[in-house]
């Protein structure tokens, strides 16, 4: 027992001395380290509602990084399964379950929600807005989710950044689109937002799943259609029934996908599972914007080998839209409160970020796509 003392006692002296002297002992081994998650904490079995087939494996693969390491954070104590969209709740239906408790959370593209109030589209993105970088920044240290946060609250939301997929196509259209003229009538699935503009530019806008569209457009429902990009339109084969595919999406710079919790059953939870939660839909965040640089340039060289058309809509098609955008923004601005706080803030960190990105960012860019074009 003096041995054991004694041992114990010269443990503590050489925990102090160390100390004292700025230095730590040696780190334990894991074995005896304390488990992340407290034995006590309660086992919690949530449902998720995707907005999402399954046969996206990247737009919808995000909800399966978050259920698998919310599992994995918490030794499988918080579980969370994954529905694709239509299984439980149809796609554009999830905000009704998640506000009114059907499911505690669902993954979704917010903007798709705009119908209700057009400041739902804040969470994704707004037609000429922020590329992916900016968007995070606007979000994490700019004060965007604090704003957009306060917005969901009167639908019992609250919401967490889980997906982008950087700046997107244009669509894949049946006939070539040179002018102005030729969007005339066009009837064109599009989402979130970018239906407005388009509207003053005698576009009919439709609003379709992921999983309808390319009936719609092989049936001629649709004229034009456009979702992501290179490597989800080819899962999907317009390029089957369209072989015009135009860029870029100045809709969607650089959306977001959200995670949107039902308030009441994320208060419930511990504060260890909110820590794993929002670090789940962090790293849900980055890998699926990773996964589509990784797998969209050779999905578009297949596209192109398929003998599709691509093309850049021009700058006159291009300052066209601009100028309708911007007219669509005071008009909603006038008279929607909740869209106004937001847009200001918007606003302005992107005219700074617009600025900083056109320094060092843009011409870097432009040097290497012209040196990549000297290989060729």
């Amino acid at each position: 027992m003096q041995r054991r003392s004694f041992l114990t006692g010269a443990a503590a002296v050489s925990a102090a001395t160390l100390a004292a002297c700025g230095k730590t002992e040696p780190a334990k081994p894991a074995a005896v380290a304390a488990p992340a998650v407290q034995t006590g904490l309660p086992e919690v079995r949530w449902r998720l509602a995707s907005s999402f087939p399954k046969s996206l494996d990247t737009i919808f693969g995000a909800a399966e990084v978050i259920s698998r390491r919310v599992a994995a954070g918490t030794n499988n104590k918080f579980q969370i399964q994954v529905f694709a969209g239509g299984e439980i709740v149809p796609p554009f239906g999830v905000v009704d379950a998640v506000q009114n408790g059907t499911v505690q959370c669902s993954h979704t593209a917010p903007y798709y929600f705009f119908g209700k109030d057009p400041t739902f589209a804040f969470g994704t993105a707004i037609p000429f807005g922020m590329n992916v970088r900016q968007q995070n920044a606007w979000m994490i240290h700019g004060g965007g989710r604090e704003l957009f946060n306060s917005f969901l609250k009167e639908y019992n939301i609250v919401s967490f950044g889980a997906g982008n997929t950087g700046a997107q196509m244009g669509g894949w259209f049946r006939n070539e689109i040179k002018t102005v003229a030729d969007l005339k009538g066009l009837k064109f699935r599009v989402g979130g937002t970018g239906g407005l503009p388009l509207q003053k530019l005698g576009v009919v806008p439709q609003q379709i799943p992921g999983g309808e569209i390319y009936p719609a457009l092989e049936r001629g429902t649709i004229d034009a259609a456009e979702w992501v990009g290179p490597y989800d339109d080819e899962k999907l084969g317009f390029y089957k029934v369209a072989k015009f595919y135009y860029y870029p999406g100045w809709w969607e710079g650089g959306p977001e996908l959200d995670l949107f919790v039902n308030i009441k059953e994320y208060n419930a939870l511990p504060a260890e599972y909110k820590n794993i939660l929002e670090s789940a839909c962090h790293e849900a965040n980055l890998w699926m914007m990773a996964k589509y640089d990784a797998v969209n340039p050779a999905a578009l060289k297949r596209l192109v080998a398929n003998g599709v058309k691509l093309l850049p809509f021009s700058n006159d098609i291009l300052a066209a839209c601009y100028k309708a955008t911007q007219e669509v923004y005071e008009d909603i601005a006038a008279k929607n409160s909740k869209f106004k706080t937001i847009y200001d803030s918007w606003k302005t960190f992107l005219d700074d970020q617009v600025q900083w990105f056109g320094v060092a960012e843009a011409r870097y860019d432009s040097f290497m796509g012209a040196a990549a074009r000297l290989k060729r």
